[in-house]
């Protein structure tokens, strides 16, 4: 068994980092700490899409998620075809390349999809209340300020150059909008056929896209079950 003292003669260049969730920020700067934990909203993004899916099953769910490992692996095949170095070298070897930032091209894809999904989806639903307007508003409102906080602190932080967070949010917003397109007029036609499969039976999967308010009617068809269950219990109590 190797003791303490034998790991010392490895030099730090033969450990690599995985740089997905590291972020770093200069001791003391509280602007720099809040927009170094705002960076990891792709991840906070990507695990709440995938509770969503084992919970929930929905195809345009995950047709969403889909298109989010697309962006990636898109933005994967740009860095290594661009192979712009990153602005400057820390202590710790970051082996990606730079161009375009991954961290913009995310958020952008994510908040361009969700500003179409309400403008235009939502905007069918005939559900137009007030309270109902001014929730949109906010969630888009909460969406671009979170992306343009995330942005920036790419180049806050040193992680990446003004262009490549501008090239990253360009094509984030081009690819939300192109994938969009895709589930919106192609997929979407698809989904009462798809659920209807038996192994989309197998594994729950449905369809919601008629739905206006999927959490309001969950929540009234729960209610009116467990009534219902309810009531057949005390009769059969009282039997």
């Amino acid at each position: 068994m190797k003791s303490p003292h034998d790991y010392e003669e490895y030099n730090s260049s033969d450990w690599v980092p995985i740089t997905l969730t590291l972020v770093e920020y200069p001791r003391g700067d509280l602007i720099g700490e809040l927009l170094a934990w705002l960076s990891l909203m792709p991840m906070v993004l990507l695990a709440g899409f995938i509770t969503l899916i084992l919970f929930r099953r929905d195809l345009h769910t995950i047709s969403f998620f889909l298109g989010m490992l697309l962006n990636e692996f898109f933005n994967k095949i740009l860095k290594h075809t661009i192979q712009e170095p990153r602005p400057v070298l820390r202590e710790h070897p970051y082996t990606e390349y730079g161009m375009p930032s991954s961290h913009s091209q995310f958020m952008c894809f994510f908040s361009t999809y969700v500003l179409l999904f309400v403008l235009i989806r939502l905007h069918h639903m005939n559900n137009n209340a007030p309270l109902e307007r001014a929730m949109r508003i906010l969630v888009l409102a909460a969406c671009w300020i979170t992306t343009a906080l995330v942005c920036y602190g790419r180049i806050y932080l040193q992680y990446h150059t003004a262009a490549q967070v501008y090239v990253g949010a360009a094509v984030g917003i081009c690819t939300g909008a192109l994938w969009f397109t895709v589930i919106h007029f192609f997929l979407t036609p698809y989904f009462p056929r798809i659920v209807t499969w038996k192994v989309s039976e197998f594994l729950l999967l449905r369809d919601t896209t008629l739905i206006p308010n999927v959490l309001w009617f969950e929540y009234t068809v729960t209610r009116q079950e467990a009534r219902a269950r309810s009531r057949k219990l005390i009769s059969m109590k009282s039997q």
